[in-house]
């Protein structure tokens, strides 16, 4: 597997600043030629490191909605389906999971009822606290000045290095870090494959 590399933190940069700037543009900026920059983003993507391109909406622009941003301490064992509600709703734009376990998430109330929007939209009996915070602007600014690269094993989580390998299995790509996990997770795969077909 070949490392990732300046080039591809450059393309990130510029696809996070613009994502819809032309392989022509991007391949100027980083002295590339349009086809091997369309072949990078390909395989940044293939690798789950571009999960997708999206457009930021100023919601605001949009009308409707009191900006807040809610703090939530859930029960463990329905966190997951809290935040999964949270994620689904209308209002929400952001979810955040923070260290010590709580949600944290960015709406813009329609009303500004924030107690009433909360009911319907996750189970409050399930939300031991919660605290809300009137906003006055929000911005996002995504950036990837000082992350490193770190794709993680498919079969046993450990960091893929570039001793690792890439395999296409059952038409998706993935990383592992070494032949062995490699070779368990297409194992656990055709029997998985065996199975439902038998």
């Amino acid at each position: 597997m070949r490392d990732l590399d300046e080039t591809d933190l450059e393309l990130l940069e510029l696809l996070l600043s613009d994502a819809r700037r032309p392989w022509s543009e991007l391949a100027a900026v980083v002295d590339l030629s349009p086809p091997a920059v369309a072949d990078r983003v390909e395989r940044l993507q293939e690798q789950g490191v571009i999960r997708r391109f999206t457009v930021d909406v100023d919601r605001s622009q949009l009308g409707g909605g009191v900006p807040v941003l809610l703090t939530l301490t859930v029960e463990p064992a329905v966190f997951d389906a809290v935040r999964a509600a949270l994620s689904n709703a209308d209002a929400v734009e952001y979810v955040f999971t923070t260290a010590e376990g709580d949600l944290l998430c960015y709406a813009r109330v329609a009303d500004g009822d924030v107690p009433a929007w909360l009911s319907r939209t996750v189970e409050t009996e399930h939300v031991a606290d919660y605290g809300v915070e009137l906003l006055t602007d929000a911005e996002w600014m995504p950036s990837i000045e000082g992350t490193e690269f770190a794709l993680s094993c498919a079969e046993c989580g450990n960091t893929v290095t570039s001793e690792g390998v890439v395999t296409r299995i059952g038409g998706d790509l993935y990383q592992f870090c070494c032949p062995s996990c490699e070779t368990r997770f297409a194992e656990q795969y055709e029997r998985m494959e065996d199975g439902a077909t038998g």
